[in-house]
């Protein structure tokens, strides 16, 4: 079961500048992390780009903010794009850990330091030195590259590298129906304050499938959401949605838009005229990652 959230290239089009963009991108990374997402996926809007922070942009900056910060250094060094992660809020994200006594120990990513001889390759994952390990057989692995570490004791060290892919949330650029068509995107969810509202009743049907499947939910950029992002009209989302009706559980009468299982307004009252799209990721994770 996995969680992936997709977001649009032109999700800073309004920033002022740099500056207020690397923060929006940093409470997006935040909400991601918060709700555990594994995946979190720039899909292209470039009508929607304003040319200042194209989609290049928001995807360094969210990569960056994915990154942990003992790696950060080392695996981005100096970047225009990254003028100001000094304002990105930190991630702490939670450390996947398995139990110790049975040798599973805590993933955590690393960075391949040197490739020495013998398949043996010295790993910098955050401990006071960068630590000597093998590598697995039928693994290869370069300078530079991103490791997966198991690390089952700190003193002494004891840890070694995993053929498995990164811990922690994977920042990716792809095309919106690829996100929408993968095998495992589980419930395809369009955050839309035009969709259907979310209720009680339609939180309860929609949990067990969530647990049981996983979940995609693709948000708009400001002043341009999903309809205008896909070239449909908002008016047909509403529409097959019973519009403004107050009963929020009612099915679909047509397919709004291609790809997704249902179009869900999670803001349904809304007091703020809009609600940026970093605010409607926490508004629908949150009520999303409930279980029965």
């Amino acid at each position: 079961m996995t969680v992936s959230v997709l977001v649009p290239s032109s999700l800073t089009r309004e920033a002022e500048d740099k500056r207020e963009a690397t923060r929006k991108l940093g409470y997006v990374a935040r909400a991601a992390t918060i709700f555990r997402a594994d995946r979190l996926v720039v899909y292209p809007d470039r009508d929607g780009e304003t040319g200042r922070f194209d989609g290049g942009f928001v995807s360094t900056v969210l990569r960056y903010a994915a990154t942990p910060p003992y790696l950060r250094n080392e695996a981005w060094g100096m970047r225009d794009e990254l003028e100001y992660a000094g304002v990105l809020p930190p991630l702490r994200a939670v450390s996947q850990t398995g139990s110790e006594s049975n040798d599973s120990g805590s993933l955590r990513q690393g960075i391949v330091t040197e490739v020495g001889p013998e398949g043996r390759v010295r790993v910098n994952c955050g401990l006071q030195h960068p630590i000597s390990l093998n590598t697995p057989p039928d693994m290869e692995v370069d300078e530079g590259e991103r490791v997966t570490v198991r690390i089952s004791s700190r003193r002494p060290v004891r840890a070694k590298l995993v053929d498995e892919p990164l811990p922690g949330l994977s920042v990716e650029q792809t095309d919106l129906s690829a996100a929408l068509s993968r095998e495992d995107a589980g419930v395809r969810i369009a955050a839309s304050r035009h969709g259907e509202r979310l209720t009680v009743g339609r939180l309860e049907t929609l949990a067990g499938r969530i647990d049981r499947d996983g979940l995609t939910v693709a948000f708009g950029a400001p002043e341009r959401g999903l309809p205008a992002i896909l070239g449909i009209e908002a008016s047909d989302v509403a529409a097959a949605y019973g519009g403004d009706a107050d009963d929020g559980n009612v099915e679909p009468t047509a397919d709004p838009g291609p790809g997704f299982d249902l179009w869900l307004n999670t803001v349904p009252d809304q007091g703020s005229e809009v609600v940026r799209t970093e605010e409607a990721l926490f508004a629908t994770l949150a009520p999303l990652s409930l279980r029965e």
